[in-house]
């Protein structure tokens, strides 16, 4: 069995760059994140700027953002990735990044980091939550997906093994308070979203 190692983590773009069509393809588009969704979006105006890092390909979460009005940006490290959104949805605004290193000009009323913050080593997670916190309006919102507890795990995309990581969720809280922000949700491994981690949180 693979060990999640921090080398392994710095793989992560490569593997998605290499397996995009792949991943794509596989992607569930049942969107069993729409209560989530919907849960963040509730907290968000009308036409809200909304920030999608790690968007893949844009399906099924870019999806659902745009149809529901959201000013929306998407952000993914992967080339590959991008390519395949852009030839989607031409006239929406895609933008090659990498979460790690942030620093937009720009401010938004919601960020969602679904199935990619988790790919950041714990101490690139500590780095990253502030940054995500200044590019967050007041009364803005996150929700990322983390993992049900403190620790490293691998997971897959296609036949690659991919890195997982996970602060525990009081860790999560207190760099969320220093940032000036306030954990509003939890959930550890929801059944009804294909046993998904998510936190949800609001900047004061």
């Amino acid at each position: 069995m693979t060990q999640p190692t921090p080398e392994l983590a710095a793989s992560t773009r490569d593997i998605y760059e290499q397996n995009a069509e792949l991943f794509d393809r596989e992607r569930s588009r049942k969107l069993f994140e729409a209560r989530w969704l919907t849960r963040f979006a509730d907290g968000l105006p009308q036409g809200g700027r909304v920030l999608d890092i790690g968007c893949g390909a844009g399906e099924p979460i870019a999806s659902w953002l745009i149809a529901e009005g959201f000013t929306y940006t998407g952000m993914d490290i992967a080339e590959a990735m991008l390519g395949i959104a852009r030839g989607r949805w031409p006239d929406m605004d895609w933008r090659q990044g990498d979460m790690r290193q942030i620093d937009l000009a720009d401010q938004f009323d919601g960020i969602v980091a679904w199935n990619s913050f988790f790919h950041l080593t714990r101490e690139e997670q500590r780095d990253c939550l502030p940054r995500l916190a200044r590019h967050l309006n007041p009364g803005g919102h996150l929700m990322v997906t983390v993992g049900y507890g403190n620790g490293e795990v691998t997971g897959c995309v296609g036949d690659a093994v991919v890195y997982h990581a996970s602060l525990s969720p009081a860790e999560y809280a207190s760099i969320l308070e220093a940032n000036d922000m306030v954990m509003t949700g939890f959930l550890a491994n929801d059944p009804d979203c294909a046993q998904h981690s998510v936190l949800l949180a609001r900047k004061l």
